[in-house]
């Protein structure tokens, strides 16, 4: 897809809302790693190409194994992935394809086997601000393949 719109640019005032969540992301109890493995998933259900290129090579850059991103589009049935991990993709998952309209009491709860009540916080947070930026990349395109790992924190 070409780029109809440069959002960097043009959207400077407007993206920084959402450069504000990024900064409050990188400063809370959730871990970084984490917080790359679901952008990375939000964004192969949304089928962001921008995102999915960026945060795979954060991962990667970060020491994440080709296996795992491999396989992330099916850990339930993979055994690469602790706990805490399966609790923050399922309640991903759920924020991010609404179906019914609630979470279940059921995702909430192993959730919350995991994270506090910040971290939950955050967690939501989290989702909420890769599946805005997918749909701001997914809208007006973004130029793929130039993402290098690191880029936006060099800022």
């Amino acid at each position: 897809m070409k780029q109809r719109i440069n959002v960097q640019e043009k959207g400077q005032q407007a993206m920084g809302a959402l450069y504000g969540l990024g900064r409050h992301l990188s400063k809370s109890g959730i871990e970084e790693s984490l917080l790359n493995l679901i952008y990375f998933r939000v964004s192969q259900i949304n089928g962001c190409a921008f995102c999915l290129d960026m945060h795979a090579k954060d991962l990667r850059a970060a020491g994440e194994s080709e296996q795992r991103l491999y396989l992330l589009d099916a850990w339930r049935e993979a055994p690469f992935y602790t706990d805490k991990e399966r609790a923050a993709l399922a309640w991903t998952e759920a924020l991010t394809v609404i179906k019914s309209g609630m979470v279940s009491d059921n995702t909430y709860d192993e959730a919350r086997k995991h994270f506090a009540e910040t971290e939950m916080i955050d967690l939501t947070l989290g989702v909420i601000a890769i599946n805005a930026y997918n749909r701001v990349n997914i809208a007006f395109g973004a130029p793929v393949g130039t993402y290098e790992p690191g880029m936006f924190s060099k800022s």
